[in-house]
C-alpha cells in the first residue's frame, strides 16, 4: 500500500461552521481486522477526517470529526460494507474539529469491559429515544441505571438515575450487588453512545436481572432526536469539548466547581498529567489555578501549558500516523495481533 503521510495531524485553524462530530458504534465480526485497519486509516487520511477509532474482531467503534462533506462521504463508506450497513450515526454540529489527531488502533474489544458477554447472543431490549422518554414518564417503578465511569456523570445524569463509583466499565461486577435487591424491577441502562449499555445489559442479564432494557444511541441521540429531557447537567464526551449540551427543555447544573464551590458545568482534565483528574472547575478558578485542580498539582514541574480548554491530547508513543506504519514496530498492538492469532 502506497504510503501517505498525514498531513493533518495538528488541529487545522478554521473559521468555518461547517463541521460535524460523528459517534458510532457496531457489533459486527471482522475476519481481517489488520487490512482493514489500514484501509480504514488510509480513507481517513485522504478526507481530512481526525479522531479515534477502534478496530476489533468484534466490530466497530469511532468519533470522527471533519467538515460535514467529509464525514457525510465517510458515513456512506462505512455502511457501504455490508457488514456496518446498519451502524446507527449520531450526528452533532460543530464549529471546528473536535480532535487534534488520528488514531485508528487495533485491540480485543471495541469497548474495553472483560465482561464475559457477547452483545450479538444477549443483551438487552434497545429502547429508541422516542419509547424511552414515554417509558420513564409513564412507569415510576423503572430504574434507570447509568453504566459510564463516575467524573462523567460527575457533570450529568438522568434524574434519579443510579450511578455506581467505578472508573470503568471493567469494575461492574464488583458494583452490580449495589442494585441486586433491584432484579425483578424494569431496568433502563444508558451511557453516551449505547456502546456500553450492550454489554453491561448483557452482563445484568447473565446475573439473574428479568427485565433488562438500554437507551438505543444513548445520551447524545436522546438529546438530538428527544431535545434531552430531564438529562441534568451535560454529558461528558471524549474529545477536545469535554462536554456537551444535551438537554434543551429542562436544563440544569448539578456540578460544582472543585476550587471554589460554585456551580460549574465546565470540565477540566488537570493539567498536571500526574493527576490527570477529570473534574469541573470554574473559568475564573482554572485561570487562576493554571488548570489545576490542587496547589501542589499546579506547582507540579510536569504541568502541562493551560490554553483556557482544559483539554489535553493524548500522547501516545510508538504511534506514527503514516499508513505505512506497520503493527509489528508497535510492541503493544503486536501483542493484540498476536494473542488474537492475527497475521500481522
Amino acid at each position: 500500500m502506497e504510503k501517505h503521510t498525514n498531513s493533518i495531524t495538528e488541529n487545522p485553524v478554521s473559521t468555518s461552521t461547517n463541521y460535524q462530530v460523528l459517534l458510532y458504534y457496531i457489533y459486527s465480526p471482522i475476519e481481517n481486522v489488520v487490512e482493514y485497519r489500514d484501509i480504514h486509516h488510509q480513507f481517513c487520511l485522504e478526507n481530512n477526517l481526525l479522531g479515534r477509532i477502534i478496530i476489533a474482531p468484534e466490530g466497530l467503534n469511532g468519533t470522527v470529526s471533519g467538515l460535514a462533506e467529509d464525514t457525510e462521504k465517510y458515513m456512506a463508506w462505512v455502511k457501504s460494507d455490508p457488514r456496518f450497513a446498519k451502524v446507527d450515526f449520531k450526528v452533532e454540529k460543530v464549529e471546528k474539529h473536535a480532535f487534534t489527531k488520528l488514531y485508528v488502533r487495533i485491540k480485543k474489544e471495541i469497548v474495553h469491559s472483560e465482561l464475559p458477554v457477547n452483545p450479538l447472543e444477549q443483551t438487552g431490549k434497545h429502547l429508541e429515544p422516542a419509547d424511552f422518554k414515554e417509558l420513564i414518564k409513564s412507569d415510576p417503578n423503572v430504574v434507570l441505571v447509568d453504566m459510564r465511569s463516575n467524573y462523567e456523570h460527575s457533570v450529568g445524569k438522568f434524574k434519579g438515575a443510579v450511578t455506581f463509583d467505578m472508573e470503568n466499565l471493567r469494575e461492574l461486577p464488583d458494583h452490580v450487588n449495589e442494585i441486586a435487591h433491584l432484579k425483578d424491577k424494569k431496568i433502563v441502562t444508558y451511557c453516551t453512545g449505547g456502546i456500553k449499555c450492550e454489554k453491561a445489559s448483557a452482563y445484568l442479564l447473565s446475573q439473574g436481572f428479568t427485565d433488562v432494557y438500554q437507551l438505543h444511541g444513548g445520551i447524545i441521540k436522546y438529546g438530538l432526536e428527544e431535545g434531552g429531557e430531564d438529562f441534568d447537567g451535560k454529558c461528558y464526551v471524549f474529545d477536545n469539548r469535554l462536554t456537551t449540551d444535551v438537554n434543551s427543555v429542562n436544563p440544569v447544573i448539578i456540578s460544582k466547581c472543585h476550587i471554589c464551590g460554585t456551580e460549574s458545568d465546565r470540565m477540566v482534565n488537570c493539567a498536571n498529567p500526574d493527576c490527570n483528574e477529570h473534574l469541573p472547575i470554574c473559568e475564573k478558578c482554572g485561570h487562576e489555578m493554571e488548570g489545576a485542580c490542587s496547589v501542589a498539582c499546579k506547582e507540579n514541574p510536569r504541568k502541562r501549558p493551560y490554553d483556557g480548554t482544559g483539554y489535553y491530547a493524548k500522547t501516545t508513543v510508538g504511534y506514527k500516523p503514516e499508513i505505512a506504519f506497520r503493527t509489528r514496530k508497535n510492541t503493544k498492538t503486536l501483542h493484540i495481533v498476536e494473542e488474537l492469532g492475527l497475521n500481522p
